[in-house]
């Protein structure tokens, strides 16, 4: 089966071609951070008008890369929540006119679950293919949660975010930093240049929920203490290691608890160096497996959601062209 998957939920236009769930043909991301990085986040409006203009052209360069035409496409699947809700119409009503002028079937994506799925795709340092279940953790710009994914099509909250999702806090230390955006990459490129020796909180709430607001706001009271005088890389490297930890604490229980042998990595953050360090060596103490995306399928991208739409379609489930977008839908 041949799937062809959209991607506008944010500020990544992406379209990709991908057989049977996990072989990709194509992946083109046409990416909008110089656009956004004057106002330091996304702009919505502006993100929307970009991913018009852009949309035809990568659909149509995704299709050019495989030398497949549309009629050779068996499904077409988008991702329809959660995100900006002008970014998601876009790729909607494109993947809807696709499927209603070829006849193929639709299928809505929840953007979350295909990170999840990003780890399908051959992904990085372990030969063997994932199967459920595992326990991923889902950790990004708007979303920090573990889900036990029980078979291909069952997902369960196991925990998440009471407060700022880890990427979101992220660019905000990165913007008090005086660090470009995006702001997630730029902590870890500087923290490699430091040293974790302050001291911030690590917050302990109830079951396997995050909470990253009370280290937000400890990492400012220090800065402003210091009356100008700070050590940016040494602050990037305490702040990362604080979330690291906590990141890391949290999935290795939660994967015991659930009896899990397996945790899969997903979402942007995901990219980030010290975290994937920090679960190789967590995971390899307690015995546990750990599949990583590789970091293109890391980040918002189309062939995500191409092998969730076909892992939806293989369980009977299509959608209408009444399909809307659900900005704020969680799993």
């Amino acid at each position: 089966m041949i799937v062809l998957g959209i991607e506008t939920s944010c500020d990544e236009t992406s379209a990709a071609v991908v057989r049977n769930g996990r072989e990709v043909l194509s992946n083109i991301i046409a990416s909008q951070v110089e656009l956004h990085a004057p106002f330091g986040g996304v702009v919505p409006e502006i993100a929307a008008r970009r991913h018009i203009e852009c949309i035809g052209f990568i659909v149509d360069e995704a299709l050019a890369q495989t030398n497949i035409s549309l009629k050779d496409i068996d499904a077409f699947a988008v991702a329809n929540g959660p995100g900006l809700a002008g970014a998601l119409l876009v790729g909607l009503n494109y993947a809807k006119g696709l499927a209603f002028v070829n006849k193929k079937p639709l299928v809505g994506v929840h953007h979350i679950e295909g990170h999840v799925c990003a780890n399908f795709l051959h992904g990085e340092e372990i030969d063997s293919e994932l199967e459920p279940p595992f326990l991923s953790l889902v950790v990004s710009g708007g979303h920090t949660l573990l889900l036990a994914v029980e078979d291909y099509d069952t997902y369960r909250v196991v925990g998440s975010t009471r407060d700022d999702a880890a990427g979101e806090a992220f660019d905000k230390i990165a913007r008090v930093l005086g660090l470009p955006y995006p702001g997630g990459p730029e902590i870890d490129r500087v923290a490699k240049s430091g040293s974790p020796i302050i001291s911030f909180p690590r917050a302990r709430v109830d079951g396997f929920d995050f909470s990253f607001s009370g280290l937000k706001t400890a990492v400012l009271q220090y800065i402003q203490k210091q009356n100008g005088n700070i050590n940016i890389p040494d602050i990037a490297a305490s702040f990362q290691k604080a979330v690291v930890d906590v990141l890391t604490e949290r999935a290795v229980s939660a994967c015991k608890h659930e009896s899990f042998n397996t945790i899969a990595l997903a979402g942007g953050v995901a990219c980030n160096s010290a975290l994937r360090k920090a679960m190789d060596e967590a995971c390899a103490e307690k015995n546990l497996r750990l599949f990583k995306p590789k970091p293109v399928y890391c980040t918002d991208n189309a062939a995500m959601i191409a092998c969730r739409g076909y892992y939806r379609l293989l369980a009977g489930f299509s959608d209408g062209l009444e399909l809307n977008a659900f900005p704020g839908r969680m799993c």
